[in-house]
């Protein structure tokens, strides 16, 4: 016990020797931080700007010294490359009027109005003409369309043609008053995480040129859509997810990345309200061959069976065997309720109530499967191989596509 009580004392007193130069060192180092401030603003050593405003006196603060009560305003720039790319891209995102006649009681067209709005891309000028994308629910029923330039300038557009799968339709223009078009970046490269920028006209004209910030949340998103309001899903589209905020209004409008390309067209946005923060666009890799063919062609000449079907999961399965006569072990299929008269399904005697299981030997289980492949894998006048079952046996025909209407 004695050899504590000894040198307990020496240890107090020699913490106390390096408590006082410590604080004594830091009030010194503060001290001089402020009065070498002034010298190092003047001297522009300091990686931003700060602005000292005068007093009434017309002196600065450093020049008042430290006992003065006036006040430092911070100027800091906060020019960054997302308002560059804006700034550059905004004068090819438009706006675009749908206008609908209406007819009266005594059946005489009205002259048109506004129905609808939404937003586009200019993304070629040729010779005096300028083209816009937009989405096809943006101008569908339309009897005219305007475009509204970023200057507010309204121009009259025609359809040049639309397509109801992919959401896309094509406007022409007068190009007299377009000074700038958009450059087409490539969605196929895109990586969740980066940063996207969303230009459109959410609500009404009123917000035209509104930007939103955000992040690419995913890419090859399958989108299931009921395009003729059956509540049955015709179609998948492949989109790329962000959660840059897009509303009512945005759709037709721009998605573009860091260096101001465009990656996709808006398009859709799940509007639940327990849902926050996920849109939709059509990749630009995807838009660029329908674009093409709507120039050319005024719309998208895709391969034609002729069939209503279903999936054989939205039948009772009982049916399979009372009705279908399935075998046991076909548990996938697609089932033929209508075959359309003078069509490529009936030219090659498919009927009602026949059961296609495969389409050139690749599996095939509803509707949407059967466009994808026949939209994306064939075209009008080739031929493709069927196997289907009816009452119970297995068959196989080749059937010549023809063109959709």
């Amino acid at each position: 016990m004695g050899y504590y009580d000894d040198h307990a004392p020496k240890k107090r007193e020699k913490k106390r020797r390096w408590a006082v130069p410590t604080v004594v060192g830091l009030v010194l180092g503060a001290v001089l931080v402020l009065l070498a401030l002034p010298a190092l603003v003047q001297t522009e050593m300091l990686p931003y700007d700060i602005t000292i405003p005068e007093d009434e006196s017309g002196l600065t603060e450093g020049e008042q010294g430290l006992t003065g009560n006036s006040t430092k305003t911070v100027d800091v720039d906060v020019t960054t490359q997302v308002t560059e790319v804006v700034d550059k891209v905004k004068p090819a995102v438009v706006g675009v009027v749908n206008m609908q006649s209406r007819t009266n009681f005594w059946e005489q067209p009205s002259d048109p109005q506004q129905a609808g709005i939404g937003s586009g891309v200019i993304y070629k000028q040729e010779e005096d003409s300028a083209y816009v994308v937009t989405n096809h629910h943006v101008i569908e029923g339309a009897t005219e369309i305007e475009v509204v330039l970023s200057d507010e300038t309204r121009v009259s557009a025609e359809l040049v043609g639309s397509d109801v799968f992919t959401d896309l339709a094509v406007l022409k223009m007068s190009g007299e008053n377009v000074e700038h078009t958009i450059e087409l970046g490539d969605s196929d490269n895109l990586k969740a995480g980066e940063p996207a920028i969303a230009i459109g006209n959410p609500l009404s004209l009123n917000f035209s040129g509104s930007v939103t910030k955000g992040i690419i949340s995913g890419t090859q998103r399958a989108i299931p859509q009921d395009l003729n309001g059956d509540g049955v899903e015709d179609w998948q589209s492949e989109v790329i997810q962000t959660d840059a905020a897009i509303n009512p209004g945005n759709s037709g409008g721009a998605l573009i990345n860091i260096e101001g390309q465009l990656v996709g067209i808006n398009s859709m946005k799940i509007a639940q309200s327990a849902v926050e923060g996920i849109g939709f666009a059509i990749p630009v890799n995807t838009a660029v061959p329908v674009i093409e063919e709507l120039e050319q062609n005024g719309q998208i000449n895709r391969a034609f069976l002729g069939v209503e079907a279903y999936g054989l999961s939205e039948i009772p399965s009982s049916e399979w065997e009372d009705t279908l006569n399935l075998p046991d072990d076909v548990e996938n299929g697609l089932y033929l309720r209508t075959v359309s008269d003078m069509s490529p399904a009936a030219k090659a005697g498919l009927k009602s109530m026949d059961v296609i299981t495969e389409l050139d030997g690749n599996p095939v289980t509803d509707i949407i499967e059967l466009r994808k492949y026949l939209y994306r894998e064939k075209d009008p006048g080739e031929d493709m191989e069927v196997t289907y079952y009816r009452d119970g046996e297995e068959n196989t025909v080749t059937v010549t596509l023809s063109s959709q209407e």
